[in-house]
């Protein structure tokens, strides 16, 4: 399921500089290291098959054990050579064949052998030093595709009883030589990736049933031929592999930062994809890792020079060509139908009495997960049939289909930030109002998607449930997060799609109209203003703005809104009051400020590659808006919006080469003003809070001996004016699309 073109720039990842930097801060932030159970996610919901499985695992740790046996330092090269290769026909023999799904032959698995036992056995080989990457790769590929071969050629009475004790699929590594990958936001290196490869045990008609097929994406199918050492495939990686020199925490967390790097892509390529699974090495010692919507998960060390530690690797490895599907990480109710050629995708319809099942087919991806944590937000245009059978010539589909991760509170029914419930009412709310239609999405159906348990039943999809308890129990206060889906009317375009100032200025009115009417009309505040969750729609009258993604919203009803802060926002957007997690009761003025932010960044970054800086930015003030660190975040836009003087070191590096940029400028330096000049109260102007500042009169007060009084902070002055400040902010906005429209 390949994004679309429109869908492949982002201003907001792709135009910051030191990108394996931010890796590294998000995978200290996410990690959870030395975590029980975290190998056991991919074991078998069904407890025989699960045994089964482990037997399989443990014949294969036998086989691979008795090969370590062999190599002793009496050996000569020869007599050695002899010992394996009698060893692997012994044990072949034992085994049955793996027919269609291997060509290996035996000379062929005493090659693959020969070159992981170099690392598996320490000093067998002069030449091989396992603080060597290069020389580990090769040794650590060897072990996993010959743990493959032996998943297809089970012992002779340990076959299969029943289609369950199948293995499902095969995983093979392959080495990749710091290849550059075509599918790769910005080509960076990668040096070994896992690719499942899925065994047919379901032929003929019913082919298009086969339950792996949602393995296969649509970019996938087209690459699949492509697939190379020198040419790997984003859209086929099932994990990343990657070898450090040495185990140590520092060396251990440069490995988990680039599964973090190379996971940006795996989630850009693969839109069915709920979790990510890695190993790191270092040394001979292998840590099991996951990588979620709010974690970074890894297992203890597994020495691979132990029998205990190859024992909990091999099973581990052969888990994954068992497993169920979830298990590895992938949406199952997004999948190939081959005989539409497109992707299906179910929702289910929780607004109906008894909850039924409607399979969508997929249009366009207009929204991709572009991030390793957090919603892994992702839009699809979808119809009602396959466009193979639908009936309008250019197969356009007219539903809006939301897919996400949001943190929750507690069942679907308890929870106040429940989306679907939110959008609902908005869709209710602004019925038959008219001047709203088209600026937002109606409900359809939808909420939280659902799997089964252990036990049969349908529990809601949350991290917890995919986890599973005994890993769950260790994170501590780790947020939990829901599988929401929904389908919605009225579709959009990226904000890349705008193809001026002007009709991006129109966008953007249209977006805080939208958004000042839900507020007054369904009570309910936005709080995750982004250039993603704004969208662009045509029509004969002319370009118009949507405002989408409801997953922050909050009910200003409800008392305790003011107080609820947790993860609102986009960093480089997100308000000053939201960075700060401070206590100031969050209004429009938040989401208003967040509108100065995204427009400051694209007259910056541009919105589409045609819009882009030619030259370096890496030394702009504004990167800081980007910062891991929310304080130095916030601390740095406090300083860049608190005055007049301040703001133009903002906006005087806005790309010149964007046509009617100087008039853009004037329009944002405005917006700024109404937000934090334009106001007759000093105590309300300016951004700049510190209570060590202390005016004259307060100098005075000191004086007589009196406590001085510090200056409050313009952000919480402000925020009880927050009616009329953004009533003028939308005036002054009107005022300029209007022009704007007369232009286009």
């Amino acid at each position: 399921m390949e994004s679309s073109s429109s869908s492949s720039y982002s201003s907001a990842s792709t135009q910051l500089p030191d990108r394996f930097a931010e890796s590294k801060a998000l995978a200290a932030h996410y990690l959870k290291d030395n975590i029980d159970g975290v190998q056991a996610i991919a074991e078998h919901s069904d407890q025989t098959t699960q045994q089964f499985v482990t037997k399989q695992a443990e014949s294969i740790a036998e086989f691979i054990d008795e090969l370590v046996q062999r190599v002793k330092p009496s050996l000569g090269k020869a007599e050695l050579e002899n010992e394996l290769k009698a060893t692997i026909a012994a044990q072949l023999n034992r085994r049955s064949p793996a027919g269609l799904h291997s060509e290996k032959t035996e000379a062929d698995m005493f090659n693959s052998a020969v070159r992981f036992l170099k690392w598996l056995c320490p000093g067998s080989d002069s030449t091989f030093s396992k603080t060597n990457e290069k020389h580990v790769y090769p040794c650590f590929a060897e072990l996993i595709n010959f743990v493959a071969e032996l998943v297809v050629r089970p012992l002779k009475d340990q076959k299969p009883a029943s289609l369950d004790e199948q293995p499902k699929r095969l995983v093979r590594s392959y080495i990749l030589n710091n290849a550059k990958s075509d599918k790769a936001e910005d080509k960076h290196y990668i040096n070994m990736a896992l690719k499942c490869d899925t065994l047919n045990y379901i032929t003929g008609d019913n082919a298009e049933y086969d339950e792996d097929s949602y393995l296969i994406s649509e970019a996938c199918l087209k690459a699949n031929d492509e697939w190379s050492d020198e040419r790997p495939n984003y859209p086929c990686i099932f994990a990343v592999v990657e070898v450090e020199s040495k185990s140590s925490e520092g060396a251990m967390l440069k490995g988990f930062s680039q599964l973090v790097e190379y996971s940006k892509d795996v989630y850009r390529n693969q839109h069915n994809r709920h979790f990510i699974w890695g190993l790191v090495s270092g040394g001979s010692e292998v840590k099991a890792c996951v990588l979620g919507q709010n974690f970074l998960l890894a297992s203890k060390f597994m020495d691979v020079t132990s029998t205990a530690g190859r024992l909990e690797l091999i099973r581990f490895l052969v888990n994954w060509s068992f497993c169920e599907l979830p298990k590895l990480g992938y949406d199952p109710t997004i999948r190939y139908n081959y005989k539409h050629e497109c992707f299906a995708i179910d929702m289910v319809n929780s607004n109906e009495q008894m909850p039924t099942q409607t399979t969508y087919y997929l249009r366009e991806v207009v929204v991709i997960a572009e991030r390793v944590f957090g919603r892994h937000t992702r839009c699809f245009v979808v119809g009602r049939q396959p466009p193979s059978l639908d009936e309008n010539s250019d197969n356009s589909g007219d539903i809006l289909i939301k897919d996400a991760w949001p943190e929750v509170s507690g069942s679907a029914e308890d929870d106040m930030r429940d989306e679907a419930k939110l959008l609902k009412r908005v869709s209710n709310g602004l019925a038959g109002r008219s001047e709203f239609n088209g600026l937002y999405p109606k409900y359809i159906n939808g909420g939280r998607m659902q799997i089964q348990n252990a036990h049969g039943d349908s529990v809601d999809e949350t991290t917890r449930t995919i986890l599973g308890e005994t890993v769950w129990a260790q994170l501590g206060d780790l947020p939990l997060r829901a599988h929401m889906r929904i389908a919605m009317s009225g579709v959009g375009e990226p904000l890349e799609s705008v193809q001026s100032i002007y009709e991006l200025v129109v966008v953007i009115y249209d977006v805080m109209r939208c958004h000042m009417g839900i507020l007054k009309h369904c009570h309910i505040l936005h709080r995750d203003i982004s250039e993603a969750n704004i969208l662009v729609r045509r029509d004969d009258t002319g370009v118009h703005g949507m405002l989408i993604d409801f997953d922050h919203s909050i009910d200003i009803t409800d008392e305790g809104y003011a107080v609820r802060t947790e993860g609102a926002g986009t960093r480089p957007f997100m308000s000053i009051n939201n960075l700060e997690d401070n206590s100031t009761k969050r209004t429009a003025l938040d989401d208003w400020e967040s509108i100065i932010y995204i427009l400051c960044w694209l007259g910056t970054f541009g919105w589409n590659r045609a819009t882009q800086p030619s030259g370096s930015v890496s030394k702009m003030a504004i990167t800081s808006w980007n910062d891991y660190d929310e304080m130095m975040n916030a601390e740095a836009k406090r300083t860049n919006i608190h005055s007049p003087e301040n703001f133009i070191g903002i906006t005087k590096r806005f790309n010149p080469n964007i046509p009617h940029i100087s008039a853009f400028k004037k329009f944002v330096n405005g917006l700024r003003a109404v937000l934090i000049n334009n106001h007759d109260d000093p105590d309300m102007r300016g951004a700049i809070f510190d209570k060590n500042i202390i005016s004259e009169e307060s100098d005075i007060d000191e004086l007589l001996g009196d406590e001085y009084m510090a200056r409050p902070d313009p952000f919480v002055e402000r925020a009880a004016h927050w009616e009329s400040i953004s009533t003028s902010l939308l005036a002054r906005l009107e005022t300029y699309a209007m022009v704007c429209k007369k232009r286009l």
